[in-house]
Parts: structure tokens; sequence; C-alpha cells
């Protein structure tokens, strides 16, 4: 199993609960709960708060943890070189997470999208400029046209939104000049048609300058430039960078789709692989346009694959599809509520909850971190169920 994030993490877990004996290789020694990661950007969590510890999790579940970089993949053996030393697996799982879609400039940004210690930085330059009353922020995100899923416009809004919040509560707003940017004309239609329109309606009321449907060029000491001379001043930008393949499985002799992530079919199996798999941001997605990659999806996709290993090995045919649980699933906090948004193949729901969403988000993180230690088997049973639907209905045919 190579790498220790969403994806990694439950494959490994499922794994075990059937009896198999799995190696985890991870870069960091920590699983990072990008979700409630927003509020170390206010203050309002410590970085601490949103780090498990891996090697209390293989204490746990009993896997065997290698800390080390993975430098090279080859698929065809079923071979990893970690840290200059090879190991090989009867069954290689990839959850090694994307890579980033870099633009000129972009080290003048700051990210909530990456390692734990850009979220500790982001939080630095965001309570330096509070500390000095004034200036102005742009918050934003870029996609991947060869691979329109490979988006995380929700950190986004959720920063924006937070940051809001917290400007308030200072009593510092009207000294902020705030702006949100995005490439595409619609931020936010994968949620559903309400869900984007209720963030911009949001965004217009507070007074943010929104900046859609150019394309961005880069950034540079004084903000951001986007196409035709046009640009965003800002003391400090907060960027999410559209995702990529991950460097490491461009030359693994994967097949990859156009912007490098991996092809599978709908258990999780790589393509012309019988022993490799693929799960969470590493995978290529199939299904309806408004797919997107998401942290419960990779579990769902860490489920279906640890399912359909063990049926393999039963010499069984494999039942479950990560198709057949294909939704966007966010609880979009901003620091004073929520929205709840579901979009699935039927239909796309948006549920405002102002006050009580912000702590039932909180209540969702640490119901995570229980889950991954001794949570009882039907609480688990019953939550995936209530965000599943026809578990084991016949497999989509693979596209």
């Amino acid at each position: 199993m190579l790498g220790g994030g969403f994806a990694g993490v439950e494959t490994v877990i499922q794994l075990r609960r059937a009896g198999l004996e799995v190696t985890l290789v991870s870069e960091r020694r920590h699983l990072f709960v990008y979700p409630t990661s927003i509020w170390v950007v206010t203050g309002e969590h410590r970085i601490e708060q949103d780090l498990m510890d891996l090697q209390d999790l293989a204490q746990q579940h009993q896997f065997e943890l290698i800390l080390g970089k993975v430098d090279r993949v080859d698929a065809g053996r079923r071979l990893a070189t970690v840290d200059g030393s090879d190991m090989s697996a009867d069954i290689l799982v990839l959850a090694l997470g994307a890579g980033r879609k870099r633009l000129p400039g972009v080290e003048n940004t700051t990210t909530i999208w990456g390692a734990p210690a850009d979220t500790v930085a982001l939080a630095a330059r965001l309570r330096t400029l509070i500390d000095k009353g004034e200036g102005k922020i742009a918050v934003g995100f870029g996609g991947n046209p060869a691979d329109p899923s490979a988006i995380r416009g929700g950190r986004a809004f959720e920063v924006m939104f937070n940051i809001l919040h917290l400007l308030k509560k200072r009593g510092l707003r009207e000294r902020f000049e705030l702006s949100f940017f995005a490439p595409m004309p619609n931020p936010g239609a994968r949620m559903g048609d309400k869900a984007a329109a209720m963030v911009r309606k949001r965004f217009e009321a507070a007074g943010v300058r929104l900046h859609f449907g150019k394309k961005l060029e880069g950034f540079d000491a004084q903000g951001v430039k986007l196409e035709g001379g046009a640009r965003v001043d800002a003391d400090l930008v907060v960027y999410v960078p559209g995702g990529a393949g991950h460097p490491v499985l461009a030359d693994a002799g994967l097949p990859l789709n156009e912007a490098g992530f991996v092809r599978i079919d709908p258990t999780c199996k790589v393509d012309g692989h019988d022993s490799v798999y693929a799960v969470g941001d590493a995978a290529a997605l199939a299904g309806p346009e408004w797919r997107a990659k998401q942290g419960h999806l990779a579990e769902v996709m860490a489920r279906v694959a640890a399912s359909a290993i063990v049926s393999r090995m039963h010499g069984e045919v494999p039942r479950e599809s990560y198709l057949d649980h294909m939704s966007v699933i966010c609880l979009m906090d901003s620091g004073n509520g929520a929205a709840f948004v579901k979009r699935d193949e039927r239909r796309a729901i948006l549920v405002p909850l102002p006050l009580i969403g912000h702590w039932l988000k909180k209540a969702w993180g640490y119901y995570y971190r229980w889950t991954k230690y001794r949570a009882p088997r039907w609480l688990l049973w019953a939550t995936r169920e209530l965000f599943s639907k026809r578990r084991h209905a016949p497999l989509h045919a693979h596209h």
C-alpha cells in the first residue's frame, strides 16, 4: 500500500479486517484530516488536532508501517523503490494522491491543500496581516482542463467564508478588501446549481469582489495575474491548485489519462494489471460530468478496492463498484454555520444549517477520528448505508 492519506488508510483498515497482511508506505508520519484543517487557518484549531499518528493506527490495526519517500514504481513487477530500497508486493495498491498543476509564480501564494506545514504557514501569514489591521486578501482555486474532476473548490470557499467570519468578529471587515477568483464562469457548479448560486449570493452580499471566468496566468508578489492583462491585487493570496497525476506514477508503466491519473475499472483495479489497484486522488474517475475528487469518495474507493481484492483472492467475482456510490457531498463551513450539499445522479440538494452546521462539522471531525480506531461495526455499517445506494447492484460498464 503506497500512500497514507484518506484512501490509503481506509484501504489498509479494510484489508486488515479481512485478515490480510498489509504494509503501508507513507512519506508523512501523520494522516492529515484536511476537512477540519480550515480552522487552523483562522486560529480555531491547533494543527495537532488535524493530525492522526500513523504509528498509532498501525498498532491499533496491526499493519506494518514504513515511513519513507516512494522514488519509483514499476507496476508490471509490482515493485516500489522507497528511499533507495526496492520493495515488492503480491498486490500493489496505489494511494499516493495527486500532484499539483503548477502556474508561474505559485511560490508567491499560500495554500490550504498541501502538507500540514503549508496550512500552518498560511495561518501565520493571515495572523500577521490581521495584526496589521488592514490589507487585501484574495482566495481562489484552479482546475485542470485535461481532467475537470481534479478540483478542490470547496476548500477555497470555506477558507473565504471563515476569513469573513473572523474579520467580522474582530470588527475589521471594513478595513480589508476581499476577492475570490476562479477560471470557470460558475464556480461550484459540480455541487449543483443551487449550491453554486448560494455561494455567489453570499459572497456578493458580503462585499467580496468576484473574478470568475478568467484564465489564471500566474502570480507575483503583488497578487494574481489573469488573462487579458487583468489582475487581482493582494497582500495575501490563498490558492488551491487544480490536481494532476502524481509525478512518481508518470513512468511506472501504468495506463494514464491525459492529466496523468491512473485508469481503473469500477472495482478500482488498474486497467491491464490484475494485481494492481489505484484509489483516491491517484485514480482517474469515470462517471457523470459533475464528478469530483473528494475525501468521502476516496474512502468509498478504498472499501470497494479492498472488497474486490478479497473477492478475487477467494475466486469470486467482485460485486461492488465505486460508480454506484458516485456523489458530491460537502458540509460547507462558514465559521458560524454551514450548508449541507449533496449531489448524485437523481438530484442535487442544499440544506442551510445556520449556527448548528459549524458544530455538526466539528462533530464529524471527532467522529472521523473515532471510526479509525474502535468504532462499533454497526455504526460504520449504518454510515455507509446512509450515503450509499444499490450496494450490490451489477457493475456499470467501464468507459
